[in-house]
């Protein structure tokens, strides 16, 4: 592309982030491509373009590709920009013949370097290079300028450095904390994209705690921040912040996804808001914190525009994460109605949420024998039914062996032998459900309807009980 361009008689260069990630030996996520042509001689030199923006940017094409990264290459006028009245885009931009115009309104000195690959020629003219290999992180000019231009700059500062292991330049960091406030005029959704890939990367603890003395968490998840001094229990050796901060960070530790990470860093959020003191223990508990958790979860996640598939995991692994905590408390069917609530696909990111959990404790890491334990029940509980779909009989066959019509007591009775099921595994044959239903569909109605809600209260009775033992064991 830059080759195309120049042979039109254009300067060209790669620019930004996949110049500086070459230097470092990393894959570029994508190219960027400046140069002094216009956007109109760029498009007659492509064949298939875009061009939606106010600023110059056209997006080409690249065909010859198959890496969906690298399908579209923007490609941006060298430019002149005026003020940014709103914090995030430029009020006017000039096109300008001069390199040097492009690379002075970049962000940071590491992100203002241009090479063209056809002339072999590298241009820094702020010390990119140096700052690479110093794992320096600079603003380009004056930082409060870079930052009051584009306050979206101020989150990325923290990410590129978490990403990349930098250290941010003292000035560049004071002007962070000077100018948070603008951080606020940024919709949520280029929010949640950076807060996205710090928590995706090495070192996300450092990254948040760094956005939390800064004043920028205020403006992602406060709600994280009431965490700060708040003591826990003999059971645990830090606050609820630092806590919930090295749960995060072991996940990272371990490589797990997303789906670990954020829900080990929200996983005691609620903890704040349900603390009381047990004066005869002379101790904090925190009952009902998974409860309280899960729906900080939903609204903060909701407030940062994340897809619903996340937040309904998140909050699902929230709700019920101290689940795993005692293999001679936890029966079988707890185990079987705990895969019911979050998902068989899903309960893999339980285990490990936990593990996540136990680690931010302060505690030695979790014991061999009770991951042995847990994957047993697991894969014991996974082969037997865990709700209503995977009876060996259904609505439609309980119509057909009753010659009931559809309505409440075909709900009732299923719900009815699901709680058989649950009990007893061996019950789930189409005999045994056939001969078992249609006896229950004999019953008066009010009684069928009588034994399926005692049924459900009975359930969610056993299954608090167990529950609570196990937090009062736990200190939780």
């Amino acid at each position: 592309m830059v080759e195309t361009l120049e042979r039109a008689g254009h300067e060209a260069y790669i620019v930004g982030g996949c110049v500086r990630d070459l230097l470092l030996g990393r894959k570029p996520k994508d190219w960027d491509v400046t140069t002094n042509a216009t956007p109109e001689a760029i498009q007659a030199l492509f064949e298939e373009t875009y061009y939606t923006n106010e600023f110059g940017t056209v997006g080409v094409v690249n065909a010859s590709v198959s890496d969906d990264s690298y399908k579209v290459i923007e490609v941006t006028p060298y430019r002149l920009e005026g003020r940014y009245s709103d914090a995030r885009r430029p009020d006017s931009v000039v096109f300008s013949q001069d390199i040097a115009d492009d690379l002075k309104r970049r962000d940071f000195t590491i992100n203002a370097l241009a090479y063209s690959p056809t002339k072999g020629e590298l241009i820094d003219l702020y010390d990119g290079i140096k700052d690479i290999e110093a794992g320096i992180l600079r603003a380009v000019g004056a930082p409060v300028a870079r930052f009051e231009e584009d306050a979206l700059r101020l989150l990325r500062a923290i990410r590129i450095a978490a990403e990349l292991g930098f250290a941010i330049e003292g000035h560049t960091l004071a002007a962070i904390g000077e100018t948070a406030g603008q951080l606020e005029k940024i919709s949520k959704e280029r929010v949640q994209a950076e807060f996205v890939r710090i928590i995706n990367s090495q070192k996300p603890m450092d990254a948040i705690i760094l956005c939390q003395k800064l004043g920028l968490l205020q403006f992602i998840v406060p709600e994280l921040e009431e965490g700060i001094g708040i003591e826990q229990n003999q059971a645990h050796k830090y606050d609820v912040w630092e806590h919930n901060l090295r749960a995060l960070q072991h996940a990272a530790d371990k490589g797990w996804p997303f789906s670990i990470r954020i829900a080990a860093l929200f996983h005691d959020i609620g903890k704040p808001k349900s603390r009381r003191r047990d004066e005869a223990r002379g101790d904090w508990t925190f009952h009902g914190h998974d409860v309280v958790g899960a729906r900080m979860t939903k609204k903060a996640l909701e407030n940062l525009k994340f897809p619903r598939e996340t937040i309904d995991l998140t909050t699902s692994l929230v709700r019920w994460h101290m689940f795993f905590s005692d293999p001679e408390k936890i029966t079988l069917s707890a185990v079987r109605r705990i895969i019911r609530n979050v998902g068989p696909e899903h309960i893999e990111e339980l285990i490990n949420l936990r593990i996540c959990d136990r680690i931010g404790t302060g505690r030695p890491k979790e014991q061999p024998f009770r991951l042995r334990k847990y994957q047993a029940m697991i894969d014991e509980a996974l082969r037997d039914p865990i709700s209503v779909g995977m009876l060996k009989i259904d609505g439609k066959r309980l119509m057909e062996i009753t010659g009931q019509a559809a309505g409440p007591k075909i709900g009732w009775t299923l719900h009815a032998l699901l709680e058989e099921v649950l009990d007893d595994p061996k019950l789930n044959t189409e005999d045994y459900l056939e001969k078992r239903a249609g006896e229950l569909m004999n019953l008066p109605e009010a009684e069928l309807k009588t034994l399926g809600i005692e049924g459900k209260e009975k359930q969610a009775e056993v299954e608090q009980a167990e529950i609570k033992d196990i937090h009062k064991k736990h200190f939780v």
